[in-house]
Formats: C-alpha cells, sequence, structure tokens
C-alpha cells in the first residue's frame, strides 16, 4: 500500500482512464440508440442480446489474438466467470428491457442509481463500513428516483421503472463480485469470458427468436455487439489506468449523450421532472464515490502508519 503512496499514477496515465471513461460512455450511448432502433424495427429482446455478445466475443478475440494471445485468457476462476455471466445476462435483459420502455434520458437517469445500490450491498453483503453520511446520500438519491419515476403520475410505465431499477442493483451485484475476480483476472480476460458464455444459453435461444430482418437491422444488430464490446474493453481499461474516485464520474456524462441522441434521432427531450431529479440522483452518486475514495485513503494511510510503527 505504501507503494502506492511513493509511486502515483502519472498524469497521462489518468488522462488516458479519463479519455477511456468518455470514450466508453459515448460508444454506450450509440449502442442504447442501436438497440432501441433495433426493437422497433421488429428484433426481439433475445435477439439484440445474442447479437450484443457475439459481436462483443469476435472484438475481443480478434484483440485478444493479435495482442497477448489465447493463452493470456486462461484462468483459475471459471466458476466466477459463470457465475458473473448469469448475474450479468441478468443485467444485461433488464437494462435492454428498460430502453425498450422509456425514453433514453429517463433510462440512462435511473441507470445512475447503480453506486447507491452498490453502497447498499457493500454494506450488507460485504460489511464495508458505512457512513451516515453515505446513507444520507443514499437516501438522497432515492429521493431523485422517486422525482424521475413520478409514481402514480402515468408519465412512464410502471414496468419500465421497475426493469430499471432492478438492472441498477444487478448491474451493482456485478460490481461487486468484479471486485474479487479482479484481483487476480485480467481486464481483458474477464470481458472475453463474460461474452463467450454468454453465447451458451443466448445461443439456445437464439433459434426460437430469429427472424427475418432488413439489411439495416442486421447492421444495427452486429453494430449493437461491436460498438458494446469496445465499449465494454474501454470501460474496464480506465479503471487499471486510473483512480476509481477519477473516472468513474465522467460516466455521469451519459445523460448528456442521452438527452442529445434522444432529441436528434427520436426527437424527444427529458420530461420537466427528469430535469429536477437527475441532478439529485448524481449529486449522489458522486457524493458516494468521493466518500469511497476518502474511506480508501484513510485505510491506505493506517495500514502505512502501522506498517511504520
Amino acid at each position: 500500500m505504501a507503494a502506492a503512496d511513493t509511486n502515483p499514477i502519472a498524469p497521462d496515465r489518468v488522462l488516458l482512464a479519463i479519455g477511456l471513461r468518455l470514450l466508453s460512455v459515448s460508444l454506450f450511448a450509440l449502442m442504447n440508440v442501436g438497440i432501441k432502433l433495433a426493437e422497433a424495427s421488429g428484433a426481439s429482446l433475445a435477439e439484440i442480446m445474442f447479437w450484443r455478445q457475439f459481436g462483443a466475443t469476435l472484438l475481443v478475440g480478434a484483440i485478444v489474438a493479435a495482442g497477448p494471445g489465447v493463452a493470456s485468457l486462461g484462468t483459475q476462476r471459471f466458476g466466477a466467470h459463470v457465475l458473473r455471466t448469469a448475474l450479468g445476462l441478468a443485467a444485461m435483459a433488464l437494462t435492454f428491457a428498460t430502453l425498450t420502455m422509456l425514453p433514453l434520458a429517463e433510462a440512462t437517469t435511473i441507470g445512475f442509481s447503480m453506486p447507491i445500490f452498490a453502497t447498499v450491498l457493500g454494506a450488507l453483503v460485504l460489511h464495508e463500513p458505512t457512513g451516515w453520511r453515505r446513507w444520507a446520500a443514499v437516501f438522497a438519491g432515492f429521493a431523485g428516483i422517486l422525482i424521475v419515476a413520478q409514481p402514480g403520475s402515468g408519465g412512464f410505465p410502471p414496468v419500465g421503472v421497475a426493469t430499471g431499477l432492478s438492472a441498477a442493483a444487478g448491474t451493482a451485484t456485478v460490481s461487486i463480485l468484479l471486485r474479487t475476480i479482479g484481483r487476480t483476472e485480467a481486464p481483458l480476460t474477464t470481458v472475453f469470458w463474460f461474452s463467450f458464455l454468454s453465447l451458451v444459453p443466448l445461443g439456445a435461444a437464439y433459434p426460437f427468436a430469429a427472424k427475418a430482418h432488413f439489411p439495416m437491422v442486421w447492421a444495427i444488430l452486429l453494430g449493437i455487439g461491436v460498438i458494446g464490446g469496445a465499449a465494454q474493453i474501454a470501460m474496464t481499461r480506465s479503471l487499471t489506468l486510473g483512480p476509481v474516485s477519477t473516472v468513474v464520474p465522467m460516466d455521469y456524462t451519459a445523460l448528456l449523450w442521452a438527452t442529445l441522441l434522444g432529441w436528434l434521432v427520436f426527437d424527444r427531450l427529458p420530461a420537466p421532472a427528469t430535469w429536477v431529479g437527475a441532478p439529485v440522483i448524481v449529486a449522489s452518486g458522486l457524493y458516494i464515490v468521493w466518500r469511497e475514495h476518502v474511506r480508501r485513503r484513510e485505510e491506505t494511510r493506517q495500514a502505512v502508519a502501522q506498517g511504520i510503527a
């Protein structure tokens, strides 16, 4: 731990990490547009998920073959990758379903509740110390969600809001699992096994869901996979180059992309309540990330002090 203090991350690596995170956010935003367009053109959820993972597998496989080689994909934690795949597919299905039911901006805003769920799960599952400040941020974040969702107003389908919150909780669960997997596995290895193992259940379901489509729809489906795979690689790589407290806040630029693309592609701007609730959710998430950074810094300082003593 002391080495981390005596050898701080180089500024150029931090800038690269931020750049990769911003790139991943923009690519995921484009992927989300593709999902909505594919669904509107008749593609089923099972088809979209299959092509998302198939395209990502092709991309990651090509990068591995051209770089570190197939041997780099060896793992001693196959069971953990299987569990990550099961949880990841469930979260992905809920996320994609939310995108088909809600406008881009609202679906993206509800997705910002992931750090809130991660904090709750970290306290309950990992027994991480969680002070009153972060619990206050959690409750504030849920208040922001209520403002955006407007329960009982009929503004948005309740099912879409429910799947969005469930997707955020599922993604938070995956993030906790990835903390343990990341201790022994390289980012590219983790991405590959998730994409590859996903094709087993999705490939079995695909023949029952496959339909005939126009060439443009096939292009969109393949684009969802390739763009999504590139976004996932950039997102994962950013965490190896810069501290979480620096790169994760970049995720909130997704709301800018969702608002812009929702307007340009679907002629839809966020509802008035979203303009009020979104800043509350974003502020809550940013504060949680900052408090996590402060906590880990204090733990590092105490560990160094004990080592010196």
